[in-house]
C-alpha cells in the first residue's frame, strides 16, 4: 500500500482487483466537520440524509456513513426536536454534561468494576464520549450501544466514585 495525492491505493493480488479509496486530510476533515456545525446551527437539517445532500452541495465528499461517525465524534446528539450541539465546555472536556442530561435515564452497578448507564435511544455514543473526553480517573472505558453504556472501573472503590459522580451529574 502506497500514499498518492491524498488516494489509497491497495496492491491488487491475483484473485482481486485493486481497489480504491479516498483518505481524508486533517485538515479536510477538520473542515467538514466545521461545516456540519455551522449547518446543524441554521437548524434546517430534519435527518442525516438532508446533511449529507447539504454537505455535497458545498462541495464535500461524504457518505452517511461518515456523518454519523463525524456527528458521535463531534458529540451531537439526536434529539425529537432535531440535532443538539454539544455545549463548548463540553466540547474542551472540562466536565459540562448540562446538554447530556436531557439524555440520561439510569444507571446501576454490575458487579464491582461495571457500571451499565441507560440513555435515550441514539444518545450512548455521545454520552460515552463525554464522559471518555472528561478523563475522569475511576474510569478505566467505556463501551456503548444504541441506549446503553458500560462503564468498566478498577475495583469497588473507583465504581463508588463513579456512582457519586454519575448522582451529582445527573441528578438521581
Amino acid at each position: 500500500m502506497f500514499m498518492h495525492n491524498a488516494r489509497v491505493f491497495m496492491q491488487p493480488h491475483e484473485s482481486t482487483p485493486a481497489v480504491t479509496r479516498k483518505v481524508l486530510t486533517d485538515t479536510q476533515q477538520a473542515d467538514r466537520r466545521e461545516a456540519i456545525l455551522r449547518i446543524l446551527r441554521g437548524g434546517s437539517v430534519r435527518n442525516q440524509q438532508d446533511l449529507v445532500r447539504l454537505l455535497k452541495k458545498q462541495g464535500h465528499e461524504v457518505t452517511q456513513s461518515s456523518v454519523s461517525r463525524d456527528l458521535r465524534d463531534i458529540g451531537v446528539l439526536k434529539a425529537a426536536g432535531g440535532y443538539v450541539l454539544p455545549s463548548e465546555e463540553n466540547s474542551r472536556t472540562n466536565g459540562d454534561f448540562r446538554a447530556l442530561v436531557q439524555f440520561f435515564r439510569g444507571f446501576k452497578p454490575a458487579g464491582p468494576c461495571l457500571t451499565v448507564v441507560r440513555t435515550t435511544i441514539g444518545a450512548a455514543q455521545s454520552v460515552a464520549v463525554a464522559i471518555d473526553k472528561a478523563e475522569w480517573p475511576e474510569v478505566v472505558g467505556t463501551i456503548s450501544g444504541d441506549d446503553t453504556i458500560f462503564i468498566a472501573t478498577n475495583g469497588a472503590s473507583a465504581q463508588a466514585k463513579l456512582d457519586e459522580r454519575l448522582r451529582s451529574i445527573f441528578r438521581v
